[in-house]
């Protein structure tokens, strides 16, 4: 008499994954297009005056600096309670540039931000030239290819950043986020199963920034005032001194 086989259950059918359609940032520049104004935006940032920020920025002969400017993508995202992060595309369709993990968490920045304007510098230290004898390879390295940053909010430290590269899930969102130019909300979590962030919501800011590259040493980005204003609600100041 032959013995019952034991059956296995089967296997739990694997979800679904949105596929990704964002392409290769291009090597060109873009033209600087129109800033659209969203409700979301009014109901976060409010106006206040120019903070003049803790890092003076390099100065030239006569008091000019030249400037590189073109028009960047900009989401700001994260848990609640965890770090919030800060990806850069060259428009909503293209994988990020550069993606950094800033050191303040997602609702207290969010909290800075409602209650008026912020001003981000991340720091990096120069590299000392251990080829005295070939200046070609001093700094070789691009200031927003730098690894680690420290970073100040409206003057005060705040702690380390970190570059990286885009993760599986820092993808997903930006291609739920590919119709979006600019706004502020909530998603749900894209992956139920993370280590405390179980039932938590992914809150996000996007915008058009403007990118200023000053010298090799010194980038800024400003996102404008959705109300149409000058002045920039939050600005983004990248210093390798």
């Amino acid at each position: 008499m032959e013995e019952p086989q034991s059956k296995l259950p089967p296997p739990p059918p694997t979800p679904p994954t949105t596929p990704l359609s964002l392409v290769k940032p291009s090597s060109k520049n873009n033209k600087k297009r129109p800033i659209k104004v969203f409700r979301a935006f009014r109901n976060v940032f409010r106006s206040f005056p120019i903070i003049t920020p803790v890092c003076k920025l390099p100065s030239l002969p006569g008091g000019r600096l030249p400037e590189n400017k073109t028009g960047v993508t900009g989401t700001l995202f994260g848990y609640r309670k965890s770090r919030v992060s800060l990806s850069i595309q060259e428009n909503p369709g293209t994988l990020p540039n550069l993606v950094i993990d800033l050191a303040m968490q997602t609702n207290v920045l969010q909290k800075e931000m409602s209650l008026g304007m912020v001003r981000i510098a991340l720091e990096c230290e120069k590299r000392p030239d251990n080829n005295n004898n070939n200046n070609n390879h001093k700094e070789k390295t691009k200031l927003l290819d730098e690894p680690l940053w420290t970073m100040f909010v409206n003057g005060k430290k705040s702690g380390y950043c970190t570059k990286r590269d885009a993760t599986e899930e820092d993808l997903h969102l930006m291609e739920v986020l590919k119709a979006v130019s600019m706004g502020a909300g909530v998603l749900p979590p894209t992956k139920s199963d993370v280590e405390g962030h179980v039932d938590d919501e992914m809150a996000y800011i996007r915008a058009h920034f403007e990118r200023v590259v000053r010298s090799k040493d010194s980038e800024t980005l400003y996102m404008l005032s959705p109300d149409g204003n000058s002045e920039p609600e939050l600005s983004i100041f990248f210093l390798r001194i």
